[in-house]
């Protein structure tokens, strides 16, 4: 699995893992940590949990932004 993306729609750059942080997602977003959690809670950022951690899967939340993500690139 190559950890590097082929992006459209001026996605950031680098391309990031497979997932990301509540607060890495809230700086890609340009929003507050806090609200970043708020629309955690309200369903409208996708989260999975791994153990203890809440993750952001980084081509779901790249799907929502309308962006194209190909890890295979």
């Amino acid at each position: 699995m190559n950890p590097t993306a082929t992006l459209t729609a001026q996605p950031p750059q680098p391309p990031h893992p497979a997932t990301m942080t509540i607060p890495e997602a809230s700086r890609l977003l340009g929003i507050s940590r806090s609200a970043a959690y708020r629309a955690v809670a309200r369903g409208e950022i996708p989260t999975i949990r791994i153990g203890r951690r809440l993750l952001v899967p980084t081509a779901k939340l790249y799907r929502l932004l309308g962006w194209t993500y190909n890890p295979a690139a």
